[in-house]
């Protein structure tokens, strides 16, 4: 069977650039291989054709007589510009070398792996989490305070690089500084995090007394925090780089700091607005007239309350509630009536009351007629 044209094999044109051709193996690579294709029986042998192809293409030399002589160019011993390695034949599988040439970038795909050389970056501090509880006060008008936080900070006596006296790390003899390790397992390479930097491509020969080598100690921070007004329970603030510090000179990571508002004796809040059950005696419900209620920020509002008020009513005070916690202005306070029945009363307040009920069934023919039917009622069941 007749050999595929090489660039029919990539799918480039005979023009290509070595960068088109680099490109048109990695997707052919990408698509045809085994690891991918394992209900396809052809696609190894058409993984091994696209290999060969790009063997060929990829070097100038080879390329130029490939292009003048076609395949002929490497059958039979003929010369032309960089034949095939003596006892190799480009058919006999061996293609490692183009397959190399895109690992980096095949490796991410196949194996979930870091893509491009160069070691891995020193690994980066853990965020942390720090509850908050306060008083609604405190949400009301925000407040400046000073946590203590216990986490991993820089060893200053490496400066944070883990190494005695700050020296600088060595590279890793066994990776090269590349924090990751190939071995060739007959057909396939595959791609490790190197044993002896654990990825990070260098290694510390002294490592520093104070903190191991680790380039961190434990200690607790004082940290002042600004707590914007209007906050409420579940309100999240993130304070960048103020995490715990990363290892061997690593980027610390985030503080996050979660809010907890307090119930209040007097107040619950719903969003902005606060609402407020407020004690009202009997007499200032039937007649009217004005009362004073507390406000969150300390001060005191004046309410008129109209004659005939029952309990359960709603009165609002505007602008008497919590700022939005992002502008927007301020909610209201509603404040809801409890008339209250009076209790221990004197023999002179009894008598009052039972002139004041004497005088609302005379006042009032319509309740008088009401008790009058119930009466008789009740007289006739025991009749």
């Amino acid at each position: 069977m007749s050999k595929r044209d090489f660039y029919d094999v990539l799918g480039v044109s005979k023009g290509a650039s070595s960068d088109e051709i680099k490109k048109g193996y990695r997707k052919k690579a990408k698509e045809l291989h085994p690891d991918r294709n394992s209900d396809n029986p052809e696609a190894e042998s058409q993984f091994k054709e696209a290999n060969e192809a790009y063997e060929i293409l990829k070097d100038a030399e080879k390329k130029a007589a490939y292009d003048r002589f076609g395949h002929a160019a490497f059958e039979g011993g003929m010369g032309g510009g960089g034949g095939q390695r003596p006892g190799q034949g480009f058919g006999g599988g061996d293609f490692s070398s183009a397959f190399s040439d895109v690992f980096d970038d095949l490796f991410g795909d196949f194996m979930g792996g870091q893509r491009g050389g160069g070691g891995r970056r020193a690994a980066r501090g853990a965020d942390l989490r720090y509850n908050l509880r306060i008083t609604m006060e405190d949400a009301y008008s925000g407040l400046q305070k000073t946590i203590n936080v216990p986490t991993a900070v820089a060893c200053s006596a490496c400066e944070g690089n883990g190494a005695e006296g700050g020296a600088e790390p060595s590279t890793c003899p066994t990776c090269s500084g590349m924090g990751k390790v190939r071995a060739q397992q007959g057909f396939f390479t595959v791609e490790r995090t190197c044993p002896t930097c654990s990825g990070l491509g260098q290694i510390i020969k002294n490592p520093c007394k104070s903190c191991g080598g680790q380039g961190r100690v434990e200690k607790d921070r004082a940290l002042n925090v600004n707590i914007p007004a209007g906050v409420e329970t579940g309100t999240r603030i993130r304070l960048a780089g103020e995490g715990e510090a990363g290892m061997r000179g690593g980027p610390p990571g985030d503080l996050y700091i979660f809010v907890e508002v307090q119930a209040h004796e007097l107040f619950e809040r719903d969003g902005t607005n606060l609402y407020c059950r407020v004690p009202v005696s009997m007499s200032k419900a039937a007649l009217g007239g004005a009362i004073e209620v507390p406000t969150i920020d300390g001060g005191r509002g004046r309410v008129q309350i109209p004659a005939g008020s029952q309990s359960g009513r709603q009165m609002r005070l505007r602008s008497k509630g919590m700022p939005a916690l992002r502008g927007g202005g301020t909610g209201d306070m509603f404040i809801e009536l409890a008339v209250e029945t009076p209790v221990n009363l004197t023999s002179r307040q009894k008598e009052l009351l039972r002139e004041f009920e004497d005088l609302s069934e005379d006042n009032n023919p319509e309740s008088k007629s009401f008790f009058s039917s119930v009466k008789s009622f009740w007289d006739g069941m025991k009749g």
